[in-house]
């Protein structure tokens, strides 16, 4: 057997735990190949208050990719930008994160192939917004994964509150400031609201692409950080989203406590904090509607996103830092541990709020890792 196969035939024996060789495992890739592609989108009734331009919006969009997908070249970690002649993606890993982009486009890794013919079907719309200076691809692996069992998932950069984004032939770079902060804070919900009406318009032609693929009657939305605080407040306004995934962030502010929710908290989250820690059990504990709760016990902030591939020594849940409980050293839960639960449980929560199926009941009905994870759930 060659060695690769062993490695897969390891790995899903140790994800499908509890019997899950025998049934739906929410953790193993789905039925679809993935495509990939990039559209900036433009809201020309507001203006930037950073570029002083109409409010633009780059954005990466997965989705299931027809048959014909299948061993095709994969997009590369440069392909998010290069693609599109922007080169703000050298800057970014170099200024940001110290690496260099030849060598991450050599450890990314990633299934999707860029720009692949949509499959054939009517599919859900997810919404991703990513955390504070991140990034719309911070979270590939989470979007190919939905991608692959049959969604459509959006994710655009947040000009400003983006770590560098190319707008009309401009870098336009982080801003720290709080009152950037804030301006973004009431920007973030505004883009994903505007994106729904521009995933409509493409359903409805204006990208052939699209034409008829996308159902506008199941919509979910997730978010990393900023991003959990984006798609919690999403719902107090926005009726058409349907089920949302915050991690590592919840706002306090609230009015929709019916919304199915699924939270993602990393117990030594040194970037929230202890008190913001609160807030995310607290949110978890307003909950009326349907709510789970996935803790993990030696995560960080940074362990729900890609930096495991683009830095292993990024600290706060990735590589080795201290824990906010107690002041000691830890080694952060690995991907090998965090991707897999991070996928089966997103997965089996979309299909049952959105897709109304019944597959993934009996993964959410159990704590797939208990020496991972504290789990809490009232469906």
């Amino acid at each position: 057997m060659k060695s690769s196969n062993f490695l897969f035939c390891i790995v899903f024996v140790l994800s499908a735990g509890n019997a899950l060789a025998d049934q739906f495992n929410p953790e193993m890739p789905g039925t679809y190949p993935v495509g990939v592609t990039t559209i900036t989108f433009v809201d020309h009734s507001r203006t930037d208050a950073l570029t002083k331009g109409p409010r633009t919006l780059p954005t990466e969009i997965w989705y299931p990719a027809g048959e014909e997908t299948r061993g095709l070249p994969v997009n590369r970690l440069s392909d998010f930008f290069l693609k599109n002649q922007s080169p703000e993606l050298a800057l970014l890993l170099l200024a940001g994160f110290g690496v260099e982009l030849e060598e991450a486009d050599k450890v990314f890794k990633n299934f999707a192939v860029r720009d692949a013919r949509i499959a054939d079907g009517i599919f859900p719309l997810i919404l991703f917004s990513h955390g504070n200076g991140g990034m719309r691809m911070q979270n590939t692996s989470w979007c190919e994964h939905l991608a692959s069992h049959g969604y459509i998932v959006v994710a655009p950069d947040h000009t400003g509150n983006c770590s560098v984004t190319f707008v009309n032939g401009n870098l336009t770079l982080f801003d720290s400031s709080k009152e950037a902060r804030k301006q973004s804070a009431e920007d973030r919900p505004k883009d994903l609201s505007f994106l729904i009406d521009q995933m409509e318009l493409l359903n409805k032609g204006n990208d052939s692409r699209f034409l008829g693929r996308v159902d506008m009657e199941r919509i979910g939305a997730a978010g990393h950080s900023f991003g959990g605080f984006t798609c919690s407040w999403l719902i107090n306004s926005e009726p058409r989203v349907k089920a949302i995934i915050p991690m590592a962030g919840a706002a306090d502010e609230r009015t929709n406590f019916d919304c199915p929710v699924m939270l993602f908290i990393a117990t030594e989250d040194a970037t929230l904090g202890k008190e913001r820690m609160d807030t995310l059990r607290n949110y978890y504990d307003a909950s009326k509607g349907p709510r789970y709760s996935i803790e993990f016990k030696d995560a960080g902030h940074f362990s729900f996103t890609e930096m495991y591939q683009l830095k292993p020594d990024f600290g706060d849940g990735v590589g080795k830092g201290t824990r906010i409980t107690n002041g000691e050293p830890v080694d952060y839960v690995g991907m090998e541990t965090v991707f897999p639960l991070l996928n089966g449980y997103s997965t089996a929560f979309y299909n049952k709020y959105l897709k109304r199926q019944q597959d993934g009941d009996a993964y959410l009905a159990e704590n797939q890792n208990p020496e991972a994870v504290i789990y809490k759930h009232e469906p």
